[in-house]
């Protein structure tokens, strides 16, 4: 957001009313001194000359000091009613304590007794001098050195001695240090005390930087003593100025004391070098306050409809800022040097990005009642505040959007904002505090709201926001998903939102806390780190379900938890813990689906997932298997467990291995199960049946069993192995193989069945 002060030149605009006033003033000064003059004429020559005089001199004195002389080279003589000629005339003016030395001169006057007129016929020559010296020098004394003449000169010049009242219709030309210019026709209202001066007036301006202004009317007064110029324009290099009138205030010695300029204000400024710049401020008035000394400015009061509106082109990027207000005070110190600026009466700051050149950009605006600006160098923006209720609104800009897609609009408040500008006058950072506020909406979809003590947003020049932080008390909500925080930071190039400081995620019936959480407002994915402990709540007990039946809460820990697009599937890795009463499945990874109640663990590095589930024997008594393996996979609807790629399963008097199991549970029915080491309430997944494959070993008290298949039946403890040759060793009894073998858990029954290519056979020991 670039706010480049001196971009706008506004030194140009004030630079231009100054010299208009100095130039005013002198002009109008020497005006009043040449009529003063030429009044006096006709009472100095008010006696009848009859014969012609070569070379005289008229003064006017008062007490020791020559007000003024009248030299002539030749006079013509007239009789009572008719004209009287003066030649080479030359009039000084020293003033009442002889502190001036101003000359009129010119070839030609006539004075017309009957109407009063006094008549300049040709050019009339005047120069202004200060002769500070005088006052202390003998009387008609002249300057030692003249410094700076004010010069004026026009032609047919009228003063009518009765009236007092003077005109001319001829082009008026004056020339100061600073500056030169003229008019056409002017008229002097002795009565009144005001001179007009009626069309084409023209101020060129010298120096290093030539100005030029134009005025269509120039209205002088003495009491008071003001300037009024109407219809101003001025040009400065490339840039301009205009207003339907200027008003300058003077004082007692014709210096500035303050100025205004009212109705159509406008200042234009376009910079063709590299930046490519260009600015224009509009107002209905402005008011200027001068120092003491009418030199410099102290303040300048853009009032009515402010509003300015600056574009640069830098390296083919289009900015555009528009900056808006009721009123403007800009304060100034030194020479002209501009300080800051307080801008009031609902002030906004809009930076408009093209969406053809930045298709990922924002339309960021800044909105306050009122506004300060600390400005640098006098002319780059260092730092502003805000005051009143202050608003930042952001509205994302989709040049080809998507079919269905939406832009995002960002509203976001505080108690105040206080924003940072880098060595370029570019907005780089906002903060906010307190009570900040965030609410991003897109049409379609429920709100996204976040709150938090403080606020810090940057910006990235061209681009928009970046980031934002929220610190304190951080409080997100989302759709149906609310989190907590003591921070809270979010980029706008991925949309992620980085929770930390104990952060707590809440939302369709699940919870999660960890170090640090992280949400995908684009994708809707999260991603939990670091202490992960998560909570599912709200189940509805599945009354053909078995390891996730009940309606307990299901809690599950672990190092890390990644959720993607649908929250009811989450990834959880590192030490991950997951159980629901007393069921619990442990591995390096699992994958958990809330809907399906669906489990898919896995080990990683030699890891390994374990599980406890239950037996039961005829008498009821319960016993827990610890199963272990590298792979698992649970839908709680089918109620079976599928254990694979090295599987053991380990009870109070059994040890089962195989390359893989499947393990079938009996139906909860939502009941608990109260018996041995269980507390009331809690439930074990209970097993109905178990299918091991693939290098089967099933080592017992005294026998071991192996084949290639073994499926075993809780509900008459039944085991039967098959295939590869199963064979069963018993300590007592030796050796059975045979294409199948069925024995039982707590006998020594074996059923042992054979074929012609695969006899059974029975290896016994006998006792010596």
């Amino acid at each position: 957001m670039t706010v480049t002060i001196s971009r706008l030149r506004m030194w140009f605009a004030i630079a231009a009313i100054l010299m208009i006033a100095v130039v005013a003033g002198a002009y109008f000064y020497a005006k009043w001194r040449v009529e003063n003059a030429l009044k006096e004429v006709p009472g100095k020559i008010g006696i009848e000359i009859r014969q012609s005089a070569e070379g005289f001199t008229i003064s006017k004195s008062e007490g020791s000091h020559t007000l003024f002389t009248i030299q002539a080279s030749k006079a013509i003589e007239y009789k009572k009613g008719l004209i009287a000629e003066l030649h080479k005339v030359n009039i000084t003016i020293y003033g009442e304590d002889s502190s001036r030395y101003d000359q009129i001169y010119g070839d030609d006057f006539a004075y017309d007794p009957q109407s009063g007129d006094v008549t300049a016929k040709g050019e009339v020559q005047i120069d202004l001098e200060a002769n500070p010296a005088g006052i202390a020098s003998p009387d008609q004394s002249i300057p030692q050195e003249l410094k700076n003449p004010i010069h004026l000169k026009t032609s047919g010049l009228v003063f009518n001695q009765k009236t007092g009242n003077g005109y001319t219709n001829a082009k008026i030309e004056f020339e100061i240090p600073q500056a030169s210019g003229s008019a056409m026709g002017a008229d002097y209202q002795a009565k009144t005390g005001v001179l007009t001066l009626h069309s084409q007036i023209q101020v060129t301006t010298n120096g290093d930087q030539e100005s030029h202004i134009v005025a269509a009317k120039a209205i002088i007064s003495k009491n008071p003593r003001n300037v009024t110029l109407e219809h101003v324009h001025a040009t400065s290099d490339g840039k301009t100025s205009d207003a339907d009138k200027v008003d300058l205030f003077l004082k007692e010695n014709n210096t500035v004391e303050r100025a205004q300029a009212s109705g159509n204000v406008h200042v234009h400024d376009e910079d063709e070098g590299k930046s490519k710049q260009a600015a224009d401020l509009r107002a209905n008035q402005l008011n200027l306050q001068m120092n003491s000394r009418g030199k410099g400015l102290l303040s300048a009061v853009f009032t009515g409809n402010v509003e300015m509106t600056s574009v640069s082109d830098q390296k083919g990027s289009v900015q555009q800022m528009h900056m808006s207000s009721g009123r403007a005070t800009l304060k100034f110190t030194g020479k002209d040097t501009l300080t800051s600026i307080h801008a009031d009466e609902n002030v906004r700051v809009l930076e408009h990005q093209d969406p053809e050149q930045n298709k990922n950009g924002q339309d960021v605006e800044l909105a306050a009642p009122a506004m300060d600006f600390v400005v640098s160098n006098g002319r780059l923006l260092q730092r502003a505040e805000t005051f009143g209720a202050p608003q930042i609104a952001i509205q994302e800009i989709l040049a080809k959007p998507a079919q269905g897609a939406h832009p995002q609009h960002t509203v976001i408040t505080a108690g105040k904002f206080a924003a940072q500008f880098n060595d370029a006058g570019q907005l780089i950072l906002v903060h906010g505090e307190p009570d900040a506020r965030i609410v991003v909406s897109t049409q379609g979809q429920p709100d996204r709201v976040s709150t938090s003590n403080t606020l810090d947003v940057s910006f990235r020049p061209g681009n928009g926001i970046t980031s934002l932080m929220q610190q304190g008390s951080l409080v997100y909500s989302d759709k149906d998903q609310k989190a907590w925080a003591d921070r809270g930071q979010y980029t706008a190039a991925d949309q992620m939102l980085v929770l930390t400081g104990s952060p707590r995620v809440e939302g369709n019936s699940m919870s999660a806390s960890a170090q640090t959480i992280r949400l995908n407002r684009a994708t809707g994915d999260a991603i939990a780190e670091g202490d992960v402990k998560t909570t599912y709540t709200d189940m509805k007990p599945q009354a053909n379900g078995a390891l996730l039946a009940s309606s307990s809460p299901i809690h599950v820990t672990a190092q890390k938890m990644t959720v993607h697009k649908t929250p009811s599937v989450a990834l959880f890795s590192g030490s991950a813990r997951l159980g629901q009463d007393a069921n619990v499945v442990q591995a390096n990874s699992i994958q958990f689906d809330r809907d399906h109640r669906s489990v898919q663990a896995s080990g990683i590095n030699g890891s390994l997932v374990s599980t406890v589930l239950v037996q039961a024997d005829k008498a009821g008594r319960i016993t827990p298997i610890t199963i272990t393996s590298k792979k698992l996979q649970y839908v709680d609807s089918e109620r079976q467990i599928h254990f694979g790629e090295g599987v053991t399963a380990d009870g109070s008097d059994m040890k089962l291995t195989a390359d893989h199991m499947d393990v079938f549970l009996a139906a909860q029915n939502a009941k608990p199960v109260v018996g041995n080491g269980t507390k009331e309430g809690a439930q074990r997944g209970k097993i109905e049946k178990i299918v091991a494959t693939g290098g089967v070993l099933l080592t017992q008290p005294g026998r071991q069993a192996s084949g290639e298949q073994l499926t075993y039946t809780l509900a008459d403890d039944k085991f039967v192995l098959n295939g590869n040759s199963p064979s069963i060793f018993d300590a007592e009894h030796g050796k059975i193989t045979g294409v199948s073998l069925t024995f039982f858990r707590h006998d020594d029954r074996v059923q042992v069945e054979g074929s012609t290519q695969f006899p059974a056979v029975t290896h016994t020991q006998m006792a010596r």
